[in-house]
């Protein structure tokens, strides 16, 4: 039986855009583009009209910006939203994921180039990406919903993500030896999962957290300053030789790939290039790897949200040195991939929703 063609809505203030990502559709019979808005205004009325699978959205346009149009769209009828947003945009793509965007395809430069093959060809994947959200059992927009739902903070007038006021200053404080290391594995639909989680961890925790969230390099270390602004732990992106310890955090670098290895006492972070059988890098097999044989018992590994099967075989490793292994279940994964590899696997000791993951995590030591 033949698939119907995702239906596409593309919103972007710059008619050379909105050209240029229709065109990259020409050759596509998966992806059928149905409309083209240049604000948000108008992409609200469209998107009622069209009743698009998916839309792409520039954050910065006229009359109504993609905020407020996020805002607006999530709280009437949730839709799949990839974000094109340039580099220079990081923590506005990160306000957009909390405001219930599905994900992000960056560009070097306001304009699209038509010849720009990579960034033409990751917008195609993300928003193949929605077939298979449509071959789950839930609809699309259940998925977002629950993201936004799970994931997104308090919002402002004008649409925009804030941040509580926590008092995480970073300060020179001792190293106290983690009496659990967590171990998290991400992709899309990971940074609002992530956010939900790390502002539920408690003063009292004992546990340090390293994760392995598939993004570019150049934004790994915005994301980590908001995980670092959104509760209690100190998070940062990763260095190599960093040590681990109670009530801190760190967000392996993209491109490269991050390990815990055990110093004498002491446990530490090690940031390497890449190896040529890592599938995926960031790569979340191999920080599950490293923290299984570092932390033994004392390791909790978590598959989240995500595209694949990246992090099957560290949480099996994590099983096998007696640890805990944990998997985001269907009901609020945005996609089931690398959780449900896990599952199907009969890796998990516990499958949980989001809330429930987070929940546990605050209450370890």
């Amino acid at each position: 039986m033949t698939k119907e063609p995702i239906r596409l809505l593309v919103v972007d203030d710059s008619a050379y855009n909105r050209r240029n990502i229709a065109e990259t559709f020409a050759t596509f019979p998966e992806v059928t583009v149905v409309g083209k808005a240049a604000d948000g205004e108008e992409a609200l009325r469209l998107a009622s009209l069209l009743k698009p699978d998916v839309i792409t959205l520039d954050l910065e346009m006229p009359r109504m910006d993609g905020f407020t149009f996020l805002r607006i769209l999530m709280s009437r009828t949730p839709i799949p939203v990839i974000v094109i947003s340039s580099y220079a945009q990081r923590e506005n793509i990160f306000k957009a994921l909390e405001l219930g965007a599905l994900d992000f395809v960056a560009k070097p430069t306001a304009q699209i180039a038509f010849d720009a093959t990579s960034l033409r060809e990751q917008i195609a994947q993300k928003v193949l990406l929605v077939q298979q959200l449509r071959s789950t059992p839930r609809l699309a927009a259940s998925a977002v919903a629950a993201a936004r739902r799970h994931g997104s903070g308090p919002v402002s007038t004008d649409g925009r993500a804030t941040v509580p006021d926590v008092p995480t200053a970073r300060t020179s404080v001792a190293v106290v030896a983690p009496d659990y290391v967590v171990a998290i594995a991400s992709s899309t639909g990971g940074p609002s999962a992530l956010l939900e989680i790390f502002s539920k961890v408690p003063r009292t925790s004992t546990a340090a957290i390293v994760v392995a969230q598939h993004m570019p390099d150049k934004f790994t270390r915005t994301f980590a300053d908001r995980l670092d602004r959104r509760g209690v732990v100190r998070t940062s992106e990763a260095e190599d030789g960093d040590r681990v310890g109670r009530l801190m955090g760190f967000v392996c670098p993209g491109q490269r790939c991050m390990e815990v290895v055990q110093n004498g006492t002491e446990l530490r972070i090690s940031v390497t290039a890449p190896r040529p059988d890592d599938r995926y890098v960031p790569s979340a097999d191999r920080l599950l790897k490293s923290v299984a044989q570092a932390a033994g018992t004392r390791a909790i590994g978590i598959i989240l949200t995500g595209m694949g099967d990246d992090g099957a075989v560290g949480a099996r490793a994590i099983r096998d040195a007696g640890g805990l292994v944990i998997a985001e279940s269907q009901e609020t994964a945005v996609v089931y991939g690398m959780p449900g590899a896990v599952v199907r696997a009969g890796i998990p000791h516990k499958v949980l929703s989001l809330p429930e993951i987070a929940d546990c995590i605050a209450h370890l030591g």
